[in-house]
């Protein structure tokens, strides 16, 4: 069986970059998608900057799966060649960073006319990939997006297929496609597949648009991994939450926990509790932890914490962007568990 990566959007958590990797280490997480630090957009660090959080990063065992960046977030009728030489200066960020792949979208189109724009888009892209290929080691992924042109799985597909470039392949995010009224599984996935490099976790109702942890939501979170797992998927899930204080939300949140179990006969991947997230994070070779226990009286999935935990004091005294990032973490790992599939 194959190992899938655990990564995560850590500006969800705060923007404090100490505490994303607090919060990251507690969750035995142990890579991150860089989108923002501080509240300033990737994009936007400067060298220095980049060279100073590369160094804290590896400092705390934390690596850059991908670079969250803007990149084709724009109109496709804005200016255009401002937002090239960000990409230029997006890649050298990615090479500071290590990260093998940076993140990009293929411009908003207006509503209902994608195709009349489609030559405009690709001659985008080709522009974008010419200026990717003085970096090699960085591979550019589309993220479907309500409202780009790649939003429906048919036009992701036509991305990748007409401009079948090795150094373009796609970011999966069932919730984008729930949000754009498409069927994720197994429509969107199976057209797809052959060309998915990275999965965002990421679930939505198909009534409201609104996000949920994975596996509560219409986009097939659970079945999604089921078939990656069936295909030797060994690439990164990037934990996006995007969630707010939803209705529920007090109830999971004194029911979740950081720690969860190792599914039987795999080496240990959960974290330590949350009162120990200021100690040391674990060590993250697979199979050199021992294999937690649930805690005493949990619930199945996501576990309990007892009333003197930090966690039951609520949102209040953690924050809830880490309240709602460990309530994300403990979905996705529950649907891992069930599927007995080995992470780190």
């Amino acid at each position: 069986m194959t190992t899938m990566t655990l990564s995560a959007f850590a500006d969800e958590i705060s923007p404090d970059l100490a505490t994303q990797i607090r919060v990251l280490q507690a969750n035995n997480i142990h890579h991150m998608e860089l989108r923002g630090i501080g509240g300033q957009s990737v994009s936007d660090f400067t060298l220095a900057q980049a060279a100073d959080y590369a160094r804290q990063l590896a400092a705390a065992g934390i690596g850059v799966s991908s670079i969250g960046s803007p990149i084709g977030k724009i109109g496709i009728t804005d200016s255009f060649a401002p937002h090239l030489a960000k990409l230029d200066h997006t890649l050298t960020l990615a090479r500071i960073f290590k990260a093998p792949y940076l993140r990009c979208f293929s411009f908003y189109v207006p509503a209902g006319a994608a195709e009349d724009y489609r030559p405009q888009v690709l001659q985008r892209m080709r522009a974008m990939l010419e200026v990717a290929k003085a970096y090699p080691e960085v591979t550019l992924l589309h993220e479907n997006e309500k409202g780009i042109y790649g939003d429906s799985p048919e036009r992701c597909l036509d991305l990748v297929t007409t401009l079948a470039n090795p150094q373009l392949r796609l970011a999966f995010d069932p919730a984008n496609f729930v949000q754009c009224g498409a069927s994720v599984y197994p429509e969107a996935f199976e057209l797809l597949a052959p060309h998915i490099a990275y999965v965002h976790i990421k679930d939505a109702l198909t009534a409201s648009g609104a996000v949920t942890p994975a596996g509560q939501g219409d986009g097939h979170v659970a079945a999604v991994l089921a078939a990656l797992q069936k295909r030797g998927y060994a690439g990164f899930l990037s934990i996006e939450p995007h969630l707010s204080v939803f209705p529920g939300f007090r109830e999971l949140e004194a029911r979740s926990t950081v720690r969860h179990p190792a599914p039987t006969g795999l080496a240990a991947v959960g974290a330590a509790p949350v009162a120990n997230t200021e100690a040391a994070a674990p060590a993250r070779a697979a199979g050199t932890q021992e294999r937690p226990s649930r805690p005493a009286g949990a619930a199945t999935g996501v576990g309990t914490v007892g009333a003197s935990s930090p966690r039951a004091s609520g949102a209040t005294r953690r924050g809830d962007g880490e309240v709602l990032f460990n309530i994300a973490a403990a979905a996705l790992r529950d649907l891992l568990c069930k599927l007995d599939q080995r992470w780190d």
